[in-house]
C-alpha cells in the first residue's frame, strides 16, 4: 500500500524554510541549462537560416572559410554576369550583388551615457569624449544586395545614400551598445569617417543582423580599396551552382572559388563543432554539479525525518511505499523549480543578443531548450532524493525511533 498523495504535498509545506531554499537551488541549476542551451541552440539557428540554397557566393580561393581575408578584382561580376547564364536577370537587373566585407573598429558618437562597458568580446571599449568603440562587422553593398539576401527586411528608416549606412537589429548587442545609440540619426565612426544611420533592417535571425551596411563606392573610397570580398549569385531555380564552380575552375587566372551559400554556413556549422561540443559538456557539469546539490540537501531534509521515516514503517507502510512517496516530494519540488525556471527563460532569456565571434545572435529558448532543461531539472528530483532515502530506509525500526 502506498503512501497518500497528500502526505508528500502536506510535507512540503511544514517545512517552508528548506523548500524554499530546495526549489531556489532547484531553479538556479535548472536556469543556467537553460542559458547553455539557448546559445547552443541560438548559435545553430543563426547559421542555418544565414543561408539560402539559390545563392551562390564567390570569392578567393586563398580566403579558405574567412571570407573577410578575401579579394577578388573589381571586374569579378562583369566576367560573372557574361559567362553565366543561370543567374537571375529581371527588367535588366541583374542580381549579382558584389560587396566589400571586413571587420573595423567602430564608434558610436552619441548615446555614449547608454553604452554597456563589458568588453571580453572587442578587448575593452574605448572612451573618447562622448565615443565609444568596439569591433563591428562592416559590408560594403550596392542596391542589387536586398535582391540576393532576399530575408533582409527594412525595419525603420530608409536605404542608406552617399556617407550613410544602415544597421542590422543585433549591432547594438556585436558592439556593447543600446538600440536608442544606434537609432536613425545618430552617427558612426569608422575607417577615418563619420556615417550617418539612415535605417536599421532585419533578416529572420541570419547573420546579417549583427552587420553594419554602407554603400559599396563610399566604402571602397573609405578604405582605399578597390577590390571586392565576394560576389553573391542569386541563381534561378533551374540552374545549379555546377556551373559557378566549373567558371571558377576554369579562370585559374582569377583564383576564385563558388560555394553554395548554404554550404558555406554549414562549414561554419562545423567550424563551431568544437564551441558546441564544450557547451554540452558544460550542461553536463552543470547538471552533474545540480546532482551533487541536490543530493546534499535532500540529505539534510531526510537526516531530520529519521523518527518520522522509522514510525511510517511501524504502523505497517512498506519500504517502498515510503521510498515513493520521498522521490514524489523531490520530483514535486524539482517540478516547480523547472516550471519557474522556465517562465522566467521564456520571459527574460529568450531573444536576448549575445555577442560572439561570428558577430551576434539571439538566445532560442525553444521547445528543444525547454525539454533538455525541464529533464534536467526532473532528473535531478528523482536522483538526488533516491540515495539519501534508501540510506535513511536502511536503518533498524528501533534504532530509528530513538533517534533525537
Amino acid at each position: 500500500m502506498l503512501l497518500p498523495w497528500e502526505y508528500g504535498v502536506r510535507n512540503l509545506a511544514r517545512r517552508p524554510v528548506r523548500t524554499a531554499l530546495t526549489l531556489v537551488a532547484l531553479a538556479t541549476v535548472v536556469m543556467l541549462v537553460f542559458v547553455v542551451v539557448g546559445f547552443i541552440r541560438g548559435l545553430e539557428r543563426s547559421l542555418s537560416v544565414s543561408g539560402d540554397e539559390n545563392v551562390v557566393l564567390v570569392y578567393s580561393v586563398n580566403s579558405e572559410e574567412n571570407i573577410e581575408n578575401s579579394s577578388i578584382p573589381a571586374r569579378t561580376p562583369s566576367l560573372l554576369s557574361a559567362s553565366l547564364s543561370g543567374t537571375v536577370n529581371r527588367f535588366g537587373v541583374s542580381h549579382s550583388s558584389p560587396e566589400l566585407y571586413l571587420g573595423t573598429r567602430v564608434k558610436v558618437v552619441s548615446g555614449a551615457d547608454e553604452l554597456e562597458t563589458d568588453g571580453l568580446e572587442t578587448g575593452g571599449l574605448e572612451r573618447s569624449g562622448l565615443q565609444r568603440s568596439g569591433l563591428g562587422l562592416v559590408r560594403g553593398v550596392t542596391t542589387a544586395a536586398p535582391l540576393v539576401r532576399r530575408s533582409v527586411r527594412i525595419m525603420e528608416g530608409e536605404w542608406p545614400s552617399d556617407g550613410e549606412v544602415i544597421v542590422g537589429k543585433l549591432v547594438s548587442a556585436k558592439l556593447g551598445s543600446t538600440d536608442a545609440a544606434l537609432a536613425v540619426g545618430q552617427k558612426l565612426e569608422f575607417e577615418g569617417r563619420t556615417w550617418t544611420i539612415s535605417g536599421r533592417f532585419s533578416a529572420g535571425g541570419a547573420a546579417y543582423e549583427s552587420e553594419i551596411w554602407c554603400r559599396l563606392g563610399d566604402f571602397q573610397t573609405a578604405t582605399k580599396r578597390q577590390d571586392l570580398s565576394l560576389v553573391a549569385l542569386l541563381l534561378s531555380p533551374k540552374s545549379s551552382a555546377a556551373e559557378v564552380q566549373l567558371f571558377c575552375k576554369e579562370r585559374l587566372d582569377l583564383e576564385l572559388r563558388g560555394i553554395r551559400e548554404t554550404d558555406y554556413y554549414a562549414s561554419l556549422q562545423q567550424h563551431y563543432k568544437p564551441v558546441r561540443i564544450l557547451a554540452w559538456f558544460v550542461v553536463l557539469l552543470v547538471s552533474g554539479a545540480g546532482v551533487f546539490a541536490g543530493l546534499n540537501m535532500m540529505f539534510g531534509a531526510v537526516a531530520g525525518r529519521t523518527r518520522e521515516i522509522a514510525t511510517l514503517q511501524a504502523i505497517g507502510y512498506r519500504r517502498r511505499a515510503i521510498l515513493i512517496s520521498l522521490i514524489q516530494e523531490g520530483v514535486l519540488l524539482a517540478a516547480a523549480g523547472s516550471l519557474l525556471s522556465g517562465i522566467i527563460a521564456l520571459a527574460l532569456l529568450n531573444g536576448m543578443a549575445v555577442r560572439f565571434t561570428m558577430g551576434a545572435f539571439a538566445l532560442r529558448i525553444d521547445s528543444v531548450a525547454i525539454l533538455i532543461g525541464c529533464g534536467v531539472g526532473l532528473l535531478l528530483g528523482v536522483v538526488g532524493a533516491l540515495p539519501p532515502a534508501w540510506k535513511a530506509l536502511q536503518a533498524e525500526v528501533a534504532t530509528s525511533l530513538k533517534a533525537i
